[in-house]
């Protein structure tokens, strides 16, 4: 049995480290520029890899050389794939400038023939798992895996950034629905955090609604309480892949069978240590790194 199958994005990030977001009509010089494979649920599967769970990504390259630096790095790190191809179409790519204080700016391109389809799909590549990860981008997609896996009393857990067209029906679908910190209040027109995370819980029925808040730590509601950890203090060198890497944390803790509080930590350790160094993956640590970060880590200031 897979412990987890991932359907969702990958990309391909090139890294380019500056002192500081350039101005319009400016010249600057960068000091490097890093060809990296990265993407949300892409990271999050290698991450999860990388601890020692047994992995699957299902996703769609296109058939240009960063499709080979994808699959060759999967086979490196053992992630089972199923992988489609878009023929004569370039893979996902994406530009990302980075800031001597991590702060990221991305610059994205994804041709529409690297759509996944939902009638791409095999069922036997999600039931067999025992949690499902998506993004939600390829909305179709997203919807029949989490379809098959509800079917099967597989866990679904979800990492959503944007709220894309059609993605209501994908919500009801979701056991754990952690977003980023700007949709609860784009859901609910709730602007109190809190709030909207309760609305979010109710409204759609998943077992937890929670939101990563960057260097604030993460919220979340479970139906009966609220749990919140703050984010741990490091020295960032780029945030790219701090909320795959935090996802992939939860969804460890949650094949671990552990308790929400140790879940949320985990996946705050984790994305505080992948943010010390350079692209979406390049910093993801063991697990008694992670560990020693939680023991011994300072933690940031408490918002709630």
């Amino acid at each position: 049995m897979i412990d987890v199958v991932g359907v969702g994005l990958n990309a391909t990030d090139m890294v380019i480290p500056l002192k500081e977001f350039p101005v319009s009509g400016s010249k600057v010089e960068f000091r490097s520029a890093s060809l990296m494979p990265g993407g949300q649920v892409a990271s999050a599967m290698v991450a999860c890899q990388t601890w020692g769970l047994k992995t699957r990504y299902v996703g769609k390259l296109g058939d240009d050389s960063s499709a080979t630096l994808h699959r060759a790095e999967f086979e490196r790190m053992g992630v089972e794939t199923r992988l489609l191809t878009a023929e004569d179409c370039p893979s996902q790519k994406a530009f990302i400038l980075v800031e001597d204080n991590g702060e990221r700016t991305v610059l994205w391109k994804r041709d529409d023939k690297l759509t996944l389809r939902a009638d791409e799909l095999e069922r036997e590549w999600i039931v067999d798992a025992r949690a499902l990860h998506v993004d939600g981008h390829d909305t179709e997609a997203a919807l029949q895996a989490a379809t098959w896996a509800r079917e099967a009393g597989v866990p679904v857990v979800a990492d959503l950034d944007k709220l894309y067209t059609g993605v209501m029906p994908l919500l009801e679908k979701i056991d754990y629905l952690i977003v980023s910190k700007n949709i609860p209040v784009d859901l609910t027109g709730e602007t109190d955090m809190r709030k909207s995370l309760v609305e979010m819980q109710q409204r759609f029925g998943c077992k937890l609604a929670a939101a990563t808040l960057g260097e604030n730590g993460v919220l979340a509601y479970d139906g009966s309480r609220m749990c919140y950890k703050p984010a741990f203090e490091v020295d960032a060198v780029d945030t790219t892949g701090a909320g795959d890497v935090f996802h992939a944390g939860f969804i460890y803790g949650l094949v671990q069978g552990w308790e929400l509080e140790r879940k949320l930590e985990f996946g705050c350790a984790a994305a505080a240590l992948n943010c010390m160094a350079v692209g979406a993956r390049g910093g993801i640590s063991g697990v008694e790194k992670i560990d020693e970060l939680i023991q011994t880590g300072k933690r940031g200031k408490s918002v709630y």
